[in-house]
């Protein structure tokens, strides 16, 4: 094999006030698709039974120096299983969204493709905890062998959700 196609992803995240007002918008982001990603992918290919994609995004503090930083460090895309945050909140695959998209317009798809969209509400009083809670870390977690598989890794500026707001996310990942 003379040449690796990169499998690509990209971010938006929405804060919508309680009054339906849109407060940030932080238009669509590159995000790194970490090397685990590939294994995964590899135990699909492989029909191992174990192997399980999309089960969960999880959402975290990162670290409040990124605070302080002209630029925040970027993630490294050999991380397999964790956010900095050791006590992220998870969003189990039942509340996300998955859905295909065609690969020349983004309009959604009823048949597969070579895209996806990842869609994550973090409604009211989600996180549960401090309010405001400081949100600059998430993560796309797949399983195999009963182990977690990280399958993407974003690190963002400080977004502070308070108790009243939604936070929209979605990610596309292209294969």
């Amino acid at each position: 094999m003379t040449s690796r196609k990169v499998i690509e992803g990209i971010y938006r995240d929405k804060l919508i006030a309680s009054d339906g007002q849109v407060v940030f918008d932080s238009d669509w982001k590159s995000n790194v698709v970490v090397l685990r990603c590939r294994v995964l992918l590899a135990g699909f290919m492989r029909n191992e039974a174990t192997a399980k994609g999309i089960q969960s995004m999880k959402v975290g503090r990162g670290d409040p120096a990124w605070d302080n930083l002209v630029q925040l460090p970027k993630p490294d895309p050999n991380v397999t299983d964790k956010l900095v945050d050791n006590a992220p909140f998870v969003i189990p695959l039942a509340k996300l969204k998955l859905e295909y998209l065609n690969p020349q317009t983004d309009d959604l798809s009823v048949t597969p493709t070579n895209r996806i969209q990842v869609t994550a509400v973090l409604g009211p009083n989600e996180p549960p905890g401090a309010d405001p809670f400081p949100l600059r870390e998430f993560g796309l977690f797949g399983q195999m062998n009963a182990t977690e598989f990280m399958i993407d890794y974003v690190r963002h500026p400080l977004i502070e959700k308070d108790a009243l707001m939604t936070l929209e996310r979605k990610l596309r990942l292209a294969f």
